[in-house]
């Protein structure tokens, strides 16, 4: 994945409520049709980043399975950031392609 894209996929996947680490890869990759893989070792690594600068925050609860968890939920500073992180995206993609598929 390129620099970044990990962050602003979690903070989009919390946007739609908060998830515990396992769900949050598997959103990723389900939502991706299994394109993007999402690594432990990269996961959680992100998350404690992302709550670091107070994007996210974390909470104990019980996961499906009955068994304690971790939970992330998007913080306001995160949902601005989102929106922010989206729209850069979008420029950085039109750039690639305009030089991918000059007019």
């Amino acid at each position: 994945m390129l620099q970044g894209t990990l962050d602003l996929l979690i903070l989009k996947t919390l946007a739609l409520g908060p998830a515990h680490g396992h769900t949050i890869g598997y959103a990723i990759e389900r939502q991706s049709d299994e394109v993007l893989q999402v690594e432990h070792g990269s996961l959680y690594p992100a998350l404690h980043r992302l709550e670091d600068r107070d994007w996210i925050a974390s909470f104990w609860g019980t996961s499906e399975n009955n068994r304690r968890a971790r939970y992330y939920r998007l913080t306001p500073a995160g949902r601005k950031q989102l929106e922010e992180q989206t729209n850069r995206w979008d420029e950085i993609v039109r750039a690639i392609n305009r030089i991918l598929r000059p007019a």
